[in-house]
């Protein structure tokens, strides 16, 4: 007897959003499990009423087998203190000079902001999202500084710069099953203690640890007329804010484009600027992801590191998605894509078999493993033309361009073996191709091998392109 739920006239099941994001989260849950991350955030965001919500986030991570580095800054507690001693903040070539008085009120607003965070990663009240939570916090002397010295004639006192970062340590407090607590401060053999720009400290453990992220939670980008470092973490601004545009970063960058990127865009803040500097120091030196990510979007971090397109920026050595030609092991990856457009009847559909003996004619885009577009090109070089086949995007990439990177490198395979036209058949995306340059053409136009192959049954219709 068949099950009703399985009869043609029952109504599809309910979709559940809930289920379908944890079913979406679950491969990078698997992915990120035991790998290390160094976070790093501003004293802004331990100021924020909503820090706490920031530190749940952490904690999640945490309970799913993620080995952190928490780096923090400590910039407004700095100044604050400094403010209430009636102090002057002396900065010369955009870098702060530490004096004593400036280093007495480092100190002090870095162990506030230090008990601060350990005391939220402590809570375990059973009505909070921390109920039932054990996060041990090990902060400690994990970097040894420098002092930056004289530079131009200028001593900056206790301004430093990371010299060593302990990795030994540090690794078997993740090891341990803690949460590794840095802040702004380094020391040195001779016991003197150094304020230190947290982007640098995140770069430096990242690197040490050789982390699998360095993840930075930066403030809302705003555009200054005049900004100088803090060598506290942060930046002070000195001008009115205004938007910055987004698409001055994007959601991915090389890092080899960040100096010509910073040269170009003066809106870039000071702040974003430093974290952009470490971030492709970081990518130089070996750590493949790095993620700025806007710590005032409610729920960014888990966005950034659970779902296919994250909710930041990504700063890589190379590029996040590669378009490359297809292997066999692609083949399953491949089918799954094709698959929805097979059942409604846009491609025809192809077996196992038949792909895995025309695998060395496809093309592909991925992206952490998935498979977000693919196209086939087949050459009839006697003709001079090729079929463009088996153009299929990804349902959750769609209008994203990445058909037309597609068409544009088989268009360029093309030309490098001589084809000087291109020619499709469609029965559904005849628009999309005409946009592209395709002009309608008959059944007669086509090399005599193609036409023996057409299929009246589907009446595709034939498109090309001359290159």
């Amino acid at each position: 007897m068949t099950p009703s739920n399985s009869e043609p006239n029952a109504p599809a099941p309910t979709r559940d959003p809930f289920v379908d994001w944890v079913r979406q989260a679950t491969p990078y849950i698997h992915a990120h499990r035991g790998r290390t991350f160094v976070i790093v955030f501003g004293g802004e965001a331990v100021a924020d009423p909503r820090f706490p919500d920031l530190v749940h986030d952490i904690a999640l991570l945490h309970g799913l087998g993620i080995r952190l580095v928490l780096v923090h800054g400590a910039r407004p507690q700095i100044e604050a203190r400094l403010a209430g001693r009636g102090a002057q903040l002396r900065y010369v070539n955009g870098l702060r000079i530490t004096d004593q008085t400036a280093l007495a009120c480092v100190k002090e607003a870095a162990g506030v902001v230090r008990v601060e965070i350990e005391a939220l990663l402590s809570l375990g009240l059973a009505n909070s999202p921390m109920a039932g939570v054990r996060i041990p916090v090990v902060s400690g002397n994990f970097v040894t500084a420098r002092p930056l010295g004289v530079i131009d004639g200028v001593d900056y006192a206790h301004t430093g710069a990371v010299r060593r970062i302990d990795r030994q340590t540090l690794r078997a407090v993740l090891d341990q099953g803690a949460v590794a607590l840095m802040p702004p401060l380094g020391y040195s053999p001779t016991g003197e203690v150094f304020n230190l720009s947290a982007a640098d400290v995140a770069r430096g453990a990242a690197v040490a640890l050789g982390a699998d992220k360095l993840i930075f939670l930066t403030e809302d980008p705003v555009a200054k007329d005049s900004v100088v470092k803090d060598s506290g973490g942060d930046a002070s601004p000195d001008g009115d804010p205004r938007e910055l545009p987004q698409d001055l970063l994007g959601p991915n960058l090389l890092a080899r484009d960040i100096d010509a990127l910073l040269a170009a865009s003066s809106g870039i803040p000071e702040d974003v600027a430093q974290c952009l500097r470490a971030g492709a120091e970081a990518c130089r030196n070996g750590i493949r992801r790095v993620h700025l990510v806007r710590r005032r979007r409610g729920g960014a971090l888990l966005r950034e590191l659970l779902t296919p397109d994250g909710s930041g920026t990504l700063i890589s050595a190379e590029p996040y998605e590669e378009l490359r030609p297809a292997r066999i092991d692609d083949v399953t990856g491949i089918l799954e894509l094709l698959r929805p457009l097979e059942e409604r009847g846009v491609l025809v559909r192809r077996s196992r078999e038949r792909l895995e003996t025309e695998i060395d004619r496809f093309f592909l885009t991925e992206r952490d493993g998935l498979i977000t577009a693919c196209a086939a090109l087949y050459p009839y070089p006697s003709a001079g033309m090729a079929e463009l086949a088996c153009v299929a995007v990804h349902h959750e990439y769609r209008a994203t361009g990445r058909g037309d990177r597609l068409l544009a490198h088989t268009e360029d395979m093309a030309r490098a073996g001589g084809i000087a036209r291109l020619f499709v058949l469609t029965t559904q995306a005849a628009h999309w191709f005409r946009e592209r340059g395709f002009e309608p053409a008959s059944l007669g136009a086509l090399p005599m091998e193609r036409q023996a192959l057409y299929n009246f049954q589907r009446n595709s219709q034939v498109y090309i392109k001359v290159l």
